[in-house]
C-alpha cells in the first residue's frame, strides 16, 4: 500500500515552529505588561497612602513643614503614575502586535493543515481508483481464464 507523503510538509512544520514561537512571545508579552500594570497599581497605592497620610497630619497639628513635604511627595507620585501608565499603553501597544503576529501565525498554519487535508483527500481518491482499476483487471483476468479453460 502507498503511504500518504504531504510534499509541503515542510513548510507546515516551519509554521507551526512559528506559530510556538509567536505563543511565547505573547505570552512573555503579556506578562512583561501583567508586571507594568502591577508597578502602576503600586505607585497609586503609595500615592493613596501619602493622601492618607496628608488627611492625618492636617488633622493633627498645623506643621507646614511636614505638609509641604506630604503635597510633593503626593506631586511627585502623581508624575510617577502618568509616566507608568505611559509605560503600560506601549505594551499594551506591542501586546496588540504580539497578537496580531500570533493570529497570523495560526491563520497560516491552518491554511496549511487544510491544504494537506485536500492534499490527503486526493491521496484516498487516487488510492480507491488504483486499487478499483486493480480489481478490474484481476476480474477481467480471472474471468478470461475460466472462458478458456471452459472452452
Amino acid at each position: 500500500m502507498a503511504k500518504f507523503v504531504y510534499r509541503m510538509q515542510n513548510i507546515l512544520s516551519l509554521n507551526e515552529k512559528l506559530e510556538e514561537q509567536a505563543k511565547m512571545e505573547y505570552a512573555t508579552q503579556q506578562m512583561v505588561l501583567n508586571e507594568e500594570e502591577e508597578k502602576e497599581q503600586q505607585l497609586r497605592d503609595r500615592k493613596a497612602a501619602y493622601e492618607d497620610e496628608a488627611r492625618r497630619i492636617r488633622g493633627e497639628s498645623l506643621n507646614v513643614k511636614e505638609m509641604m513635604l506630604n503635597a510633593q511627595a503626593i506631586s511627585i507620585m502623581g508624575d510617577l503614575i502618568t509616566e507608568q501608565h505611559n509605560v503600560v499603553m506601549k505594551e499594551e501597544e506591542v501586546l496588540e502586535v504580539r497578537r496580531s503576529a500570533l493570529e497570523e501565525a495560526m491563520k497560516d498554519r491552518k491554511t496549511q493543515e487544510k491544504l494537506k487535508e485536500n492534499a490527503f483527500e486526493v491521496f484516498k481518491q487516487e488510492l480507491a481508483a488504483e486499487e478499483s482499476k486493480e480489481i478490474d483487471q484481476l476480474t477481467s483476468y480471472t474471468f478470461g481464464i475460466k472462458r478458456q479453460s471452459s472452452k
